[in-house]
């Protein structure tokens, strides 16, 4: 996989969609930035920093990855995978559902996954040394060079979604004393609700069954 790499980047998810709509890049390729100053969140929040945190963005033709990933799975699969990849390098996180990274009951990072045509982008955010967005850090000495890198090998193992769902499966216990946003209306114009996981059902799919309704991970 190919590899930009940029001292800084408004939103490293920004810049590569737009790339590959306009077919500038085209996938697999990634973007790295040292610095990021509007990066793209969930539920349109930001997320930035300063050097020596995480801040990528991959994209990846949905032909290379397993046939049994679902769509609505992509969010959790890639977002376990690289807490795989954290955990090798030394850092105890969990993935709370369906894309946040904890460090004990601490968020300190997250994914967002979107499908533009027939490529998935995933962007990553990581507080690895210092917290410049409100929450807190790892206080790690790896390199977002480094952890990318790795990333993408672990990555590129493709490993099948029952694999990742089964270990996932264990790990989603720690989610239940949490809470998620679930929009209790699609249609509604209303922000979405914190709802508790405490009784949510986890489904082969890695959505959740949650107050009587379905809710998708893929965000």
């Amino acid at each position: 996989m190919d590899i930009e790499s940029f001292e800084r980047l408004p939103s490293t998810q920004t810049y590569l969609i737009e790339a590959l709509q306009s077919g500038r890049l085209k996938a697999p390729v990634a973007v790295l930035a040292l610095e990021q100053n509007a990066g793209v969140g969930s539920r349109d929040n930001q997320w930035s920093g300063g050097k020596g945190n995480f801040f990528a963005s991959l994209a990846v033709n949905l032909d290379d990855l397993p046939d049994d990933l679902l769509l609505s799975s992509a969010s959790i699969y890639f977002s376990f995978i690289m807490k795989k990849t954290l955990e090798y390098m030394g850092e105890k996180v969990w993935l709370k559902w369906p894309n946040d990274f904890y460090l004990n009951d601490e968020k300190v990072g997250g994914t967002i996954t979107r499908k533009v045509q027939n490529v998935l982008v995933c962007g990553i955010g990581i507080n690895l040394k210092k917290s410049q967005n409100g929450y807190s850090s790892l206080q790690s000495d790896i390199s977002p060079e480094n952890l990318l890198n790795k990333y993408i090998e672990t990555l590129y193992e493709f490993p099948e979604w029952k694999q990742i769902f089964s270990e996932y499966q264990i790990e989603f216990e720690l989610s239940r004393r949490f809470s998620t946003h679930m929009k209790t209306d699609k249609n509604s114009l209303k922000k979405a609700e914190k709802t508790s996981l405490v009784d949510a059902v986890l489904c082969g799919d890695g959505s959740l069954l949650l107050g009587g309704k379905r809710v998708y991970s893929l965000r």
